[in-house]
């Protein structure tokens, strides 16, 4: 369920970023809603601090992105950079800060040992749309829509483009960028930046329901799997296949591969090293 939106007195003692833990997985919900969880300095600070205490923790196996209210991300806070315009360098240092802030947080969530599964109840544009895209796995709302709308006010989304284009192929993420229109759940799950969309109000459940098959298998060969899958994207086809085959012989080595094995000859559940 999306919080009510609250009063601004209310929002400016509440936390821009809500964290709960349900057994292995862990909750981060982005709660700004009075202002369309726009990623302000503070709240990606928020979410900086919380993927590094989550990649620590052995404890955890997956990670659901939330936010609260009609929209699950609006991008940059505009408002907030434009405040810079006076700035002596006309904000250029500042503008150069938060975007790179914005860009070591993207790659948190690429990096971090547990996938991450976004579950998007509304609007994700610009920056937001970004993070949808750098999560591992995404749910949408079919309410949900998705778009990079910078173009539209003068600022090519160049930022979300590293994160979008790497998802969706050339010509719709170009589509996207160049249009700046926004495409529906469905439009989204088609060209690969969604993987499921559910009924209104259902995407959170769906999106916990995947973290839980994730988090029931083992946290060690997952983290290698997932380290791998991006590193290999960036490779050639030889330099793919041999990085993955040192990948391979690494991960047959290791005692979970080991029990999987045993326990898929022997016909009975596999008993993992515990986190």
């Amino acid at each position: 369920m999306s919080a009510p939106v609250r009063t601004s007195r209310e929002a400016s003692t509440a936390p821009a970023l809500l964290r709960e833990d349900s057994g292995p997985i862990a909750i981060l919900t982005l709660n700004r809603p009075e202002v369309r969880n726009s990623l302000s300095e503070e709240l990606l600070a928020a979410l900086g601090r919380q993927l590094d205490a989550i990649a620590a923790d052995r404890k955890l196996r997956a990670v659901v992105l939330a936010a609260n209210g009609p929209a699950f991300s609006a991008g940059h806070d505009l408002k907030e950079l434009t405040a810079h315009r006076n700035d002596p360098d006309r904000g250029r240092a500042y503008f150069k800060s938060i975007m790179e802030t914005c860009s070591a947080v993207m790659q948190r969530l690429v990096r971090l040992p547990q996938p991450v599964i976004a579950a998007v109840q509304g609007t994700a544009t610009a920056a937001g749309c970004q993070l949808v895209a750098s999560c591992d796995l995404a749910v949408a709302s079919s309410a949900a829509k998705f778009a990079t709308p910078g173009v539209n006010i003068g600022l090519f989304c160049s930022t979300p483009m590293v994160a979008l284009s790497r998802n969706v192929s050339r010509k719709h993420a170009m589509e996207m960028l160049l249009t700046g229109e926004m495409i529906p759940a469905e439009e989204a799950r088609r060209i690969g930046l969604v993987n499921r969309v559910t009924a209104p109000g259902a995407e959170r459940e769906e999106a916990m329901k995947l973290a839980a098959q994730i988090a029931s298998k083992s946290a060690s060969t997952v983290k290698i799997g997932k380290e791998a899958f991006y590193r290999q994207l960036e490779m050639t086809l030889a330099e793919a296949y041999a990085y993955a085959s040192e990948v391979m012989v690494a991960n047959m080595l290791a005692r979970d591969a080991e029990e999987g094995i045993s326990a898929f000859i022997e016909k009975r559940a596999p008993k993992w090293d515990a986190p």
